[in-house]
């Protein structure tokens, strides 16, 4: 038998392992940051930030040379807009299914089926979006072209689903029963527990889950490369093609520009503002999740 000191020894072990992994992501993350600024920091040299902010065109491998990023910032938003519209509702109506009212055989079913969608590599969902969705598009929008934010968004709104429902069955299901026993005591009907107390109840996690979807859209790059074009372009028409900065960085890491040449110090510059954005929502997700959770 294990005397109380090697049980001491082995708890501070296992401490010190969990602290290192912990630290190790800290780490890896400031890293990242720290190389995205640094490279940045050479373009932003020859590039005023006040232009790269405001200007409306971005077209930095052409002649004259533009380097705004809203075209970028823009095109990126949309898509994630539309792959939000068809993941949330979706997303959380199966999940408020599988919670509330599916058998649990049923759910055992299901659910593995719906994550298999998880698993899908991207490239597919993308060449899905140009090949399947894109005709059937333009049979309803005819002035649609190949290359489009619609079907782009449609297909990663699709991709993220399981994203969506999985999260928010798990923070559903872990809502005490003896709720849903006392609502369904005072008389209430099956869809009013499910929407004003287990949703309620759940909706930090849920909360989360949205966050995590749209993160994971902000940061897709095969799907918009493929379906939705590489036209930087300043609108919030999804029947046009754009661009997006996952896109953008993409081309560019493909040999567009040569290495080291202010066009391709632009992959850093649309880095650290993609890592931003990202870190914009995670805050206000946090902030989020943090309230509705003492709230409830």
């Amino acid at each position: 038998m294990k005397t109380e000191k090697d049980s001491r020894g082995t708890e501070r072990l296992i401490e010190r392992l969990l602290q290192s992994s912990a630290l190790l992501s800290v780490f890896t993350t400031l890293a990242i940051l720290g190389v995205l600024i640094f490279q940045a920091a050479d373009f932003f040299l020859e590039v005023s930030i006040i232009e790269f902010l405001t200007d409306r065109r971005w077209t930095p491998l052409f002649t004259p040379q533009h380097f705004g990023i809203m075209p970028l910032v823009s095109g990126t938003l949309l898509v994630t807009i539309i792959s939000l519209l068809v993941a949330v509702p979706v997303g959380l109506g199966t999940a408020i299914y599988l919670s509330e009212y599916a058998p649990d055989r049923l759910r055992r079913i299901i659910k593995p089926i719906l994550e298999v969608l998880a698993g899908v590599p991207t490239v597919v969902y993308g060449y899905f979006a140009l090949t399947f969705v894109t005709p059937i598009l333009q049979v309803i929008f005819p002035e649609m072209i190949v290359f489009n934010a619609l079907s782009a968004g449609i297909v990663m709104g699709v991709m993220i689903i399981p994203m969506v429902s999985s999260l928010s069955e798990d923070a559903m299901l872990a809502v005490p029963n003896y709720l849903r026993e006392g609502a369904y005591a005072l008389g209430a009907k099956k869809h009013e527990v499910a929407l004003h107390i287990v949703f309620r109840s759940a909706f930090s996690g849920i909360v989360a889950s949205i966050i995590l979807a749209i993160s994971r859209a902000i940061g897709e790059t095969m799907i918009v490369s493929i379906a939705a074009g590489s036209t930087p372009r300043l609108t919030m028409n999804p029947l046009e093609s754009i661009q997006t900065m996952t896109g953008f960085i993409t081309q560019i890491s493909l040999g567009e520009a040569p290495y080291g040449s202010l066009e391709y110090q632009t992959i850093f510059s649309v880095g650290l503002t993609l890592f931003i954005l990202v870190f914009v929502v995670n805050i206000i997700g946090n902030y989020l999740i943090q309230r509705y959770w003492r709230q409830y």
